[in-house]
């Protein structure tokens, strides 16, 4: 069991969140629940002994083992993904190693007596005795199960990591954390990049063969499939409920409208106090009566109403600047990273005005194709970008691309120009960004916090072609539509990758579908592109 013992967390003078208790048993799967910013991946993080708390504490067991998978993350780029992934293994190996070693000097000394001696014989009775304490592992096999359960192909596992997205390293992070079976698993928004194969996998591994996990997630399926408890983060404070997320949005809608029904009477009580106090101050039969209320009122314990995340936020792109009839025009592209083709004699056509989805499994060239629009790989074919284009770019990893050592406000304020410098603190707050929150240093964000500020900055130039990669991953679901109406309004060329079908739906008009190595155009929006497939959603196109 590990325990959370009276945590508090400072930013800049104000708390985060303030002597927060719980403890996670041997097999608890629990969601942690909150707004962005609500202060959940710095929970994660202390629990990992990644960061440290103002005050109190996190204790475990001796020997217990947690695993941490962080929501953005870089894996090596100097080995193959099955060397990558034997690291899970690296202190079984180092054990093996050392044990031999010592083995081998004690052969060859002879100073029986001495205390290096003794000390070489007690560490390697120490280090065997942990040793054949675990099962005798073949690793080889171990990854090799693990890989393909997390949507490798066998030929992948000589490839070098280099060679693939964001959304495959992170695969390879997590199938590490999983093969060293730790006593805690923490995972931070885990499939962002996952297709459905690869989702299913991870649910039916963490039900059955994890012990305890907290999850970070806005994927209400993969929360609700394999959590029972449920930790809200919210306003400095925190609610546990025994109970799996859908269960335990009904809990909240019911306590919140008890605590508005007790702010409400207690509000009317406030007001009756007041007003005898204003009426009657000065009157000398009622002196006493009047400090008794104001007594009252000092000592009356105010009832805070939970927040509901209602601020209205409505945003807007700036008018783009005219481009030429047709923004993007691909013709006979193909692509291939040594003898691995990722797609071949592709070609596409995207006329100005027209929003345009990329689908299709993880690994089979959509944010390739953006790369090769961008400019930004070398490619055979031809990729022509029309008259007075003008591209607004968002990556997978935007978010981490922003420069910790900078405020909210220093971010935005460097890159402003012309009159908007005058309304960076209005477009700050129109983001959520609010009050002495401005001063806040990115490093400290949260991750959804993060995808915000890389949106405003994406908000801050006219541009008419707006390329988005996996915009909303660590986005709550208020934000995410606040952003679709945004681009529903934007008068340019929009081209988007996302896995996201309530995203999409209504967004887009046009989807190109990326698989086998080739990209088939379309003509429909996302429903009807799923209606013709006979598909119910978006991980099935995935996984056929």
């Amino acid at each position: 069991m590990i325990s959370v013992d009276n945590v508090t967390v400072m930013h800049g003078g104000t708390p985060l969140f303030s002597n927060i208790s719980f403890a996670i048993n041997d097999t608890d799967k629990i969601a942690l629940m909150g707004k962005n910013g609500a202060g959940k991946s710095t929970l994660l993080k202390i629990i990992a002994g990644q960061s440290k708390p103002s005050s109190g504490s996190v204790s475990a067991p001796k020997g217990f083992v947690v695993a941490y998978l962080p929501q953005h993350l870089l894996t090596s780029d100097d080995c193959s993904v099955m060397e990558e992934t034997a690291k899970a293994f690296a202190s079984y190996l180092d054990m093996k190693a050392e044990i031999e070693k010592i083995n081998e000097e004690l052969t060859v000394r002879t100073d029986y007596e001495s205390d290096n001696y003794y000390k070489l014989i007690e560490r390697v009775s120490e280090l065997s005795e942990k040793f054949y304490a675990i099962e005798e592992v073949n690793y080889e096999a171990e990854v090799e199960k693990v890989l393909l359960g997390l949507g490798f192909e066998r030929a992948d596992f000589t490839r070098s990591t280099s060679e693939f997205s964001g959304g495959w390293r992170m695969r390879i992070e997590l199938a590490k954390i999983l093969l060293q079976k730790p006593d805690l698993i923490l995972l931070d928004e885990p499939t962002n990049h996952l297709d459905i194969e690869s989702i299913q996998w991870l649910e039916e591994f963490l039900m059955t063969k994890a012990k305890a996990v907290v999850v970070i997630s806005h994927d209400r399926a993969f929360v609700d499939n394999i959590t029972t408890r449920t930790i809200e983060v919210t306003m400095g404070r925190i609610y546990d409920y025994k109970a799996k997320y859908s269960h335990y949005l009904e809990l909240r809608k019911e306590r919140r409208e008890q605590q508005q029904k007790h702010y409400e009477d207690q509000q009317r009580t406030i007001a009756d106090i007041q007003e005898f106090i204003d009426r009657f101050k000065g009157t000398y039969s009622k002196t006493l009566q009047v400090q008794s209320r104001v007594k009252m009122l000092e000592k009356m314990e105010l009832i805070e109403v939970d927040e509901v995340d209602s601020s209205a936020l409505k945003l807007r792109f700036p008018p783009s600047p005219r481009s030429g009839n047709y923004p993007v025009i691909v013709d006979d592209m193909s692509k291939s990273y040594g003898d691995h083709v990722v797609f071949k004699n592709s070609s596409m056509t995207i006329e100005r005005g027209q929003k345009v989805a990329f689908v299709g499994k993880n690994g089979e060239g959509k944010s390739t194709m953006m790369k090769a629009i961008m400019g930004q790989i070398e490619f055979q074919g031809k990729c022509e970008l029309g008259h007075n284009a003008m591209i607004g770019y968002f990556a997978q990893n935007q978010a981490s691309l922003l420069d910790e050592s900078l405020t909210i406000f220093e971010t935005i304020d460097q890159i402003a120009v012309g009159e908007i410098r005058t309304k960076v603190k209005d477009l700050l707050g129109a983001f959520m960004f609010k009050g002495d929150e401005i001063n806040k240093k990115v490093k400290v964000l949260s991750g959804g916090e993060k995808t915000r500020l890389a949106m405003i900055k994406l908000l801050l130039e006219p541009v008419n072609l707006l390329i988005l990669d996996e915009p909303t991953n660590h986005l709550d679901m208020k934000t995410k539509d606040i952003i679709k109406d945004a681009l529903k309004a934007f008068d340019g060329t929009l081209v988007i990758v996302s896995h996201d079908r309530d995203f999409l739906d209504g967004l887009v008009t046009k989807v190109f579908e990326f698989g086998n190595k080739r990209v088939k155009e379309h003509f429909e929006d996302i429903n009807g592109f799923l209606r013709n497939k006979k598909l119910e959603n978006l991980r099935e196109v995935e996984r056929k």
